[in-house]
């Protein structure tokens, strides 16, 4: 089986951090719980100067390292490999995030994981001239049978994929989204996606 998983806030805890860094850098009191959109500068309700300061400050080396994991997900992923089973990690980062995104992986226990990064969300405009690892065309090759996402924007790269189980981990800003089939289960924990996997 070939599974696609979402690294934030599926692998890890990436807006709970950024609840805090708003906190930090313009006083905002925002909980993990009231970020309403996965648009974070709409959720924020930031500048377009303010968020390119948020995304950079998040987005370096020493940063992206110390995010939380997702509880369970490790042990969920590696037990999935441990069965014969090929996960891909394809995130939303640019690859100048590659290597510590690839750090945080194999600091975790994910070393046999793939990572590849992929422009799902046209975010050249917080890290210019940012490039990526794995192109659509490229992606739209590739098979998967579930895929692990929090993200209502990525749901469209999975219309090519008809049978795919997508298992929609639950957050804040995707409580109000409605599914676009029936492949489509909301899952609040890890365990649960275990068990739906097997």
């Amino acid at each position: 089986m070939n599974i696609y998983v979402d690294f934030d806030d599926c692998l890890c805890e990436t807006a709970r951090y950024f609840s805090g860094l708003i906190d930090r850098m313009f006083g905002l009191d925002i909980p993990y719980e009231k970020i309403r959109y996965f648009d974070l500068q709409k959720s924020f309700s930031l500048t377009d100067d303010d968020f390119e300061k948020m995304m950079i400050e998040a987005h370096r080396p020493e940063v992206l390292i110390t995010y939380d994991e997702t509880p369970g997900a490790v042990e969920v992923v590696n037990g999935w490999i441990d069965s014969g089973h090929e996960v891909s990690i394809i995130t939303g980062r640019p690859f100048s995030a590659f290597e510590p995104s690839r750090a945080w992986l194999d600091e975790h226990g994910l070393e046999r994981v793939k990572l590849y990064c992929l422009n799902k969300y046209g975010r050249d405009n917080f890290i210019r001239n940012s490039s990526f690892s794995l192109e659509l065309e490229d992606y739209y090759k590739m098979h998967f049978d579930v895929a692990v996402e929090d993200s209502p924007t990525a749901f469209k790269f999975f219309d090519h994929l008809p049978e795919l189980k997508v298992l929609v981990y639950d957050r804040p800003w995707n409580r109000e989204a409605v599914f676009p089939g029936e492949g489509y289960t909301r899952c609040f924990d890890w365990e649960t996606i275990r068990n739906i996997v097997g």
